[in-house]
């Protein structure tokens, strides 16, 4: 087993670790999926070293094997070999080691990608695309490492095209702030969004608008959050939608721990303050317009 991971650490481009570190790293991790591998059963001596080293080498990424192994099966059959050649990639790309167990452990589909057809048309789009310059890869990728995992021909370059049709035309912005918008479905996720405000009354021109103001909106869900939020919205604080239009970020705050106590207190001030007051105040601004506003 020692011999396994000290193969592991050169090969991956780690520092071999000595006997007292990988003591360490096989009872680091008490509630890690890994103690119910086989690499940790003393029955299941026929698994090959090959797959132990595998298992080994995901661990000192910082990976949860077992989960990997669970959201990703191709990775049972996927050579060590092709796993170095992945992360080799990576990190030509600018992309350090210290990253990956963060990223590897969100998207495992990345250990089985292919590089020339999965992995570097992203970067390609990431380059022509979106203008990422080849030094902010690393920061682009580790903001949305979904990024990895996406089709550019299917789904990357639809969204794009879909997002800038619609007037989001800050690519900085799409890059690095609201990269989620580029690996969401058109169809399944963003256009549904946009059809609720237009069946709430709004205009489409005006769903455009608040999406615009508040790129979240398309990240929220429907029944979880812009349901129960425009209820309360409609039904206990009586107001306007004219109100949302203005101000979309309103299904941005918590129903529970925001937007009912601060409302309440405000009722029970007797006083009228503005929607974007009432939630984006801090809690001694919001005390203090209440005051000067109850006097």
């Amino acid at each position: 087993m020692l011999a396994a991971a000290s193969a592991c650490g050169s090969s991956m481009c780690f520092t071999s670790p000595n006997v007292e570190q990988q003591s360490m790293l096989l009872t680091a991790k008490p509630k890690t999926l890994l103690h119910k591998h086989p690499l940790y059963q003393t029955t299941h001596e026929n698994i090959s070293l090959q797959f132990k080293e595998k298992i080994l080498c995901l661990e000192i990424m910082g990976v949860d094997s077992g989960r990997a192994l669970a959201q990703n099966p191709a990775l049972h059959s996927a050579s060590l070999h092709s796993i170095h050649a992945i992360v080799t990639f990576l990190q030509s790309k600018g992309i350090h080691l210290k990253d990956l167990g963060r990223i590897f452990g969100m998207c495992p589909k990345i250990l089985t990608s292919e590089i020339r057809a999965d992995l570097n048309p992203v970067f390609n789009f990431l380059s022509h695309d979106l203008k990422v310059p080849d030094h902010n890869f690393r920061r682009a990728i580790n903001k949305c490492p979904r990024f990895l995992i996406c089709s550019v021909r299917d789904q990357l370059k639809p969204a794009l095209f879909y997002l800038r049709r619609l007037g989001f035309k800050d690519l900085h912005a799409l890059a690095y702030q609201d990269p989620i918008l580029l690996v969401s479905d058109v169809e399944k996720t963003l256009i549904p969004k946009l059809d609720y405000f237009v069946s709430l009354g709004f205009s489409k021109a005006d769903a455009v608008g608040m999406v615009l103001r508040c790129p979240a909106l398309f990240t929220f869900s429907i029944e979880n959050n812009f349901k129960p939020k425009l209820e309360y919205f409609m039904e206990d604080m009586k107001a306007e939608l004219d109100e949302l239009r203005e101000f979309p970020q309103y299904f941005a705050f918590s129903l529970e721990n925001r937007i009912k106590p601060r409302h309440l207190e405000v009722v029970l001030s007797r006083v009228e303050v503005p929607l974007p007051l009432m939630l984006k105040s801090t809690d001694e601004e919001f005390r203090d317009l209440l005051r000067r506003k109850g006097r």
